[in-house]
């Protein structure tokens, strides 16, 4: 066994699949697709910005025909497929110079690494896959443009190779040991090696301590905002309760000042929700 570093750290997973060996091969594997790059860029951005959010993509890659992207997430937000479907239609529309042609130059491919459990579909690979079809599901082979998302802690019996050592390889790390000798594939040892905890450097793990608090910070403000417009619609759900009440006294012919009384409602409010006179 080898003690390692949790690739859930995107400082950790930077440091190994930003080796133009290791993202090639896991590329190739994933995609089926060869790429031919001398480097992969982290934390990447375009200036100018495209669109109103300032995307930045944990590694990014492309060779003449290519440009890959690879987002690395570790707890799932309601937004999840949504933010880098958006992430990928940046990596598109920032090839698009003018009107006279709307066709990228590049082809442009979106991997995203889930490492925790997706609790609202359990699914170990999804994909979006904008070539057009025809009403018998036959697809035109004109837009090659793909968006791949992996959720290693869903890997099962029917998840196929290529996709399943990599996937049980990213999620054996999460625990912090491996069985080097149960892969095959080189790359994935080398990112074993280059993840060794012993190798880990203290800028490194200040890192990913850091990513440990901020991950809380956000789920803390996630599940405070759920608390928050749970309360909200409680509220609104009573208050609308109330006007009904209102209603069906007023229609009853009740007099405004004893509503106000029974309801706690304002004379106002009362008058207000009075049905209109014909």
């Amino acid at each position: 066994m080898k003690k390692v570093a949790s690739l859930q750290y995107g400082v950790i997973f930077k440091k190994a699949f930003c080796q133009p060996d290791i993202f090639t091969g896991f590329v190739r594997d994933i995609l089926g697709i060869q790429v031919h790059i001398e480097q992969v860029e982290t934390e990447k951005s375009f200036v100018p910005i495209v669109g109103k959010v300032n995307t930045r993509f944990d590694l990014f890659a492309e060779d003449v025909a290519n440009r890959i992207v690879v987002d690395i997430q570790h707890v799932r937000f309601p937004d999840h497929y949504d933010r880098f479907l958006h992430y990928h239609c940046v990596a598109l529309l920032e090839q698009v110079a003018n009107a006279k042609l709307y066709t990228p130059k590049l082809q442009v491919f979106t991997i995203v690494v889930l490492t925790s459990a997706d609790p609202y579909h359990q699914v170990d690979v999804a994909t979006i896959d904008f070539d057009p079809k025809d009403l018998k599901g036959r697809k035109l082979n004109a837009i090659p443009h793909r968006v791949v998302y992996l959720c290693p802690k869903h890997l099962n019996d029917d998840t196929p190779e290529p996709y399943r050592e990599w996937l049980q390889a990213i999620d054996d790390s999460l625990d912090g040991e491996v069985e080097e000798t149960d892969y095959q594939r080189p790359e994935i040892r080398r990112v074993f090696d280059l993840i060794e905890e012993d190798l880990v450097s203290p800028d490194e793990r200040a890192r990913m301590f850091d990513e440990y608090a901020m991950e809380l910070l956000r789920q803390d403000k996630y599940r405070e905002g759920l608390k928050e417009g749970r309360a909200e619609g409680m509220a609104e759900g009573q208050a609308k309760a109330i006007r009904e009440n209102v209603r069906n006294m007023l229609t009853a012919g009740l007099e405004v000042s004893l509503i106000a009384k029974i309801t706690g409602v304002s004379v106002e409010e009362i008058q207000s929700l009075q049905p209109m006179k014909e």
